[in-house]
C-alpha cells in the first residue's frame, strides 16, 4: 500500500544514500544534472557526474567530510554504440552504482510541422532509447547487490500533453510509462524507481522553451523552481524511498488532469494556446 505521495508503506530494507553508496547522474554538466550532482556531494558518497565530454567539466570539490569522491565519466547516448562505449569505460564501477539518475536529454518544440526530424530522432535516443539502454546495463549489478535505486526524469510534459510539446511529451510520456512498468517489475527486488514529474525550471532548456514555445504558448504564467530547489526535492524523495517526486500544485493538478476526461486537458490547452504566432 502507497499513501498519495507514492512513498513505500513499509520502509525500504537499506537507505540508498547510505555512506559510501554510488550515485551516477546522468547530464550532469549543467542545470538540473549539475544541481544534482552539488546536491549529493553533501552526502558522504560516490557521485559520477555523467557528461559527454569528460574534458570540459569542470570539476565540482566537495566540502569537507562530505562526498568520497565527484567524479566525471563519459556517459554518451546519443547511440547504442556510444552508450555501450560509455559502459565498458566504467568498468567495474557499472557494477558498483547503487543510484541512477537518468536526468540526460535533449529538447524538441514547437509546431510539429517546424520541427526538424533529425532532432527528433535524436532526442527520442537520448530521453528514451538511451535512458533504457543504460538502464538495462546498470540494473543487473543492483539485482545482484539486492539493492538499488533507478530515478528517471519523465517531466510534467509526460502527463501533460499540450501543443508545442507532441515529440517531447512523447518521449517522456514513453519514460513515465517504462519507470512505472519497471517498478512493478522489480517487487521484491531490493530495488525500485523514482519518477521526477519536473515542473519548469530555470534552467537553459527552459529559456529555449520559452523561445520557441513562447510564440504560441504563454509560458509566463508557469510556476517555476530553481534547480538548486528542485534538486533537494529529488535528494529527499530518494531519502524517502518514494516512488514519484513533484515539485508545485501546479504540476499536481495537471498529472491528474492526465486522467480526468478528455475534454478538461482540452480546455486547458485551448486557453493556453494559438498556433498564430503571439510575438
Amino acid at each position: 500500500m502507497r499513501g498519495q505521495s507514492g512513498r513505500a508503506a513499509t520502509a525500504t530494507p537499506r537507505t540508498p544514500l547510505r555512506a559510501g553508496a554510488t550515485c551516477l547522474v546522468t547530464g550532469a554538466n549543467r542545470g538540473i544534472g549539475l544541481a544534482l550532482v552539488r546536491c549529493l556531494a553533501q552526502r558522504p558518497v560516490r557521485v559520477f557526474a555523467g557528461v559527454r565530454d569528460v574534458a570540459g567539466y569542470t570539476a565540482i570539490s566537495p566540502p569537507p567530510l562530505a562526498a568520497i569522491e565527484v567524479r566525471p565519466v563519459r556517459i554518451d547516448l546519443s547511440s547504442a554504440e556510444a552508450v555501450e562505449s560509455s559502459c565498458a569505460e566504467l568498468g567495474d564501477d557499472l557494477e558498483r552504482i547503487d543510484v541512477l539518475v537518468n536526468n540526460a536529454g535533449r529538447l524538441t518544440a514547437g509546431l510539429l510541422e517546424e520541427q526538424r526530424a533529425e532532432d527528433v530522432y535524436a532526442m527520442f535516443q537520448a530521453n528514451l532509447v538511451g535512458l533504457v539502454h543504460l538502464t538495462m546495463r546498470v540494473l543487473p549489478g543492483m539485482l545482484r547487490r539486492g539493492h538499488g535505486v533507478i530515478v528517471d526524469n519523465a517531466s510534467i510534459s509526460a502527463y501533460a500533453h499540450l501543443p508545442t510539446a507532441t515529440t517531447y511529451a512523447a518521449s517522456k510520456a514513453g519514460v513515465a510509462a517504462f519507470t512505472s512498468a519497471l517498478h512493478r517489475e522489480l517487487r521484491r527486488t531490493g530495488v525500485t524507481t523514482l519518477t521526477m514529474v519536473t515542473p519548469a525550471v530555470a534552467t537553459e532548456m527552459l529559456t529555449e522553451v520559452d523561445e520557441t514555445s513562447g510564440r504560441h504558448v504563454d509560458t509566463s504564467r508557469w510556476a517555476r523552481l530553481s534547480p538548486e530547489e528542485w534538486a533537494k526535492r529529488v535528494v529527499r524523495a530518494i531519502d524517502r524511498g518514494d516512488r514519484i517526486v513533484e515539485a508545485t500544485a501546479q504540476t499536481r493538478v495537471l498529472r491528474l488532469a492526465a486522467h480526468a476526461p478528455l475534454r478538461v486537458v482540452d480546455v486547458i490547452a485551448a486557453r493556453m494556446f494559438t498556433r498564430s504566432s503571439r510575438r
